[in-house]
């Protein structure tokens, strides 16, 4: 009955993806339980295995081959790997929170050395900021270090964000929804014959406060305590609250990729929800999720306040096939990690 309880509780947060956070604020925050319902129920398969009473572990194998779609968004477990054919992209997003602008390390910051080093043939931005009065990271600096990128895209505005692409880019659309300090670009780039659409994502943030991180640590750390259950339902009606900010934003993006016209759509970005959201399964009904198709584990892209999920994405219609996707947590200068992976076109 316990196992039974904790399969329809994975279920429920699982199929939540699905409810509108619009009209469904309080339930939209959810998802973030997922991992921690399928670790749980993972462990009851492995008791009922141990103990060798194989008709109750039917129970979590069912549950899971019924969520097998959200847990392979969440910890993918593509162990063999193939490479890349020799016609590929690399394609890589990262939100660079200001390029941490006042570090350097050998005279170069360490950000925009590694967007140098890359190697990748489209780059996408979230929180591409840089001002001509620091002294430290300029315009002109980033230009001059990618200078191999020679289309590039840079928004001076809310949302600030820059593409920086090795193909010529024949046009750029903003993609924001209304009263909305954040949102989309949507770039047309040609690859030989081809056209790509490529569209930049920096969906609504959370917005949390100190204190709202101090109670989300103090939920991890010490969820006996009393003031701790005040603070899962403020905490929990303020992600409602951006969630519910959010679908607006991907439902622009999920419309644009509706209506659009090229058989090629790459989508990248931070998209400040967890694999199990309503923005995630907007975005991602018409297209494959890079990261579940090649990736490998969980693939945390956030690393600050204990509050360890994918948020960032890359996401490719049907017509692509992703290679070896990944989250590279060797570089930890902003408060997320890149995203990166290698696309070909499918035969």
């Amino acid at each position: 009955m316990v196992n039974m309880l904790f399969i329809c509780l994975m279920l429920l947060v699982a199929y939540s993806e699905r409810l509108s956070p619009i009209e469904h604020p309080t339930l939209s925050p959810i998802g973030l339980t997922f991992p921690i319902l399928a670790l749980t129920n993972a462990g009851f398969l492995l008791f009922w295995l141990l103990i060798t009473q194989w008709k109750y572990a039917l129970l979590p194998f069912i549950g899971f081959l019924l969520c097998s779609a959200q847990i392979r968004a969440t910890f993918p477990l593509n162990l063999f790997r193939g490479n890349p054919p020799e016609e590929h992209l690399k394609l890589l997003s990262y939100n660079v929170m200001s390029f941490d602008a006042d570090k350097k390390e050998n005279g170069q910051n360490p950000i925009l050395r590694y967007l140098k080093e890359s190697e990748a043939d489209i780059i996408c931005l979230q929180e591409f900021i840089v001002s001509s009065k620091n002294q430290y990271l300029t315009q002109k600096d980033v230009d001059k270090a990618l200078a191999a990128y020679p289309y590039h895209h840079v928004s001076k505005e809310n949302p600030h964000m820059a593409c920086y692409s090795k193909y010529p880019t024949l046009s750029v659309t903003p993609l924001h929804a209304k009263k909305s300090r954040n949102g989309a670009f949507a770039y047309e780039i040609t690859q030989g014959e081809d056209t790509l659409l490529v569209i930049n994502c920096h969906l609504e943030s959370n917005r949390l406060t100190q204190e709202d991180k101090a109670t989300y640590e103090d939920i991890i750390e010490a969820p006996e305590t009393a003031k701790v259950k005040e603070g899962i339902r403020l905490f929990t009606k303020k992600l409602g609250e951006n969630s519910a900010k959010r679908a607006p934003q991907a439902e622009k993006v999920a419309q644009t990729i509706a209506e659009s016209k090229h058989p090629y759509v790459i989508v990248m970005g931070d998209f400040n929800d967890s694999p199990v959201s309503y923005s995630h399964y907007a975005i991602g009904r018409q297209l494959n999720d890079a990261f579940a198709q090649s990736g490998l584990g969980a693939g945390i892209s956030y690393h600050l306040n204990h509050f360890y999920f994918r948020l960032d994405n890359i996401m490719v219609s049907p017509s692509l096939h992703s290679y070896k996707c990944q989250v590279d947590n060797t570089i930890s200068d902003s408060d997320h990690y890149p995203i990166s992976c290698f696309v070909a076109k499918k035969r």
